[in-house]
């Protein structure tokens, strides 16, 4: 895969994952409001395992921007597309599905 397409994939995935990021903080920040109004202890439970579920997103997707920000870097490093294990190219076909991909589909299977 070229490096501007890289570049253009990695652009994308982060804006995504940013904008994600945003929306799950803004959300979070509306909840707080709501969750000092519970009532009983049925709406308590609900707005703990709504927090709880808002707290998985947002360490998915900050995972998520550590991999592409990991992506970024080998771009510049000359790396992109390389498995960060064998050093075997990935295929683009993978890369156009995962810009963010480390390993090839082999190895990310087998958890070499």
């Amino acid at each position: 895969m070229d490096d501007k397409r890289a570049r253009e994939l990695l652009r994308a995935e982060r804006e995504t994952v940013e904008s994600l990021l945003h929306n799950a903080e803004a959300i979070r920040q509306g909840s707080w409001g709501a969750a000092d109004e519970v009532r009983d202890s049925g709406d308590q439970a609900q707005a703990l395992t709504a927090e709880g579920m808002d707290e998985a997103l947002r360490d998915r997707l900050t995972s998520r921007l550590a991999a592409v920000e990991r992506a970024e870097r080998r771009l510049v490093n000359g790396t992109y597309g390389r498995s960060v294990r064998s050093g075997q190219p990935i295929p683009d076909d993978r890369l156009e599905a995962d810009p963010t991909a480390e390993l090839t589909v082999e190895e990310a299977r087998s958890g070499q």
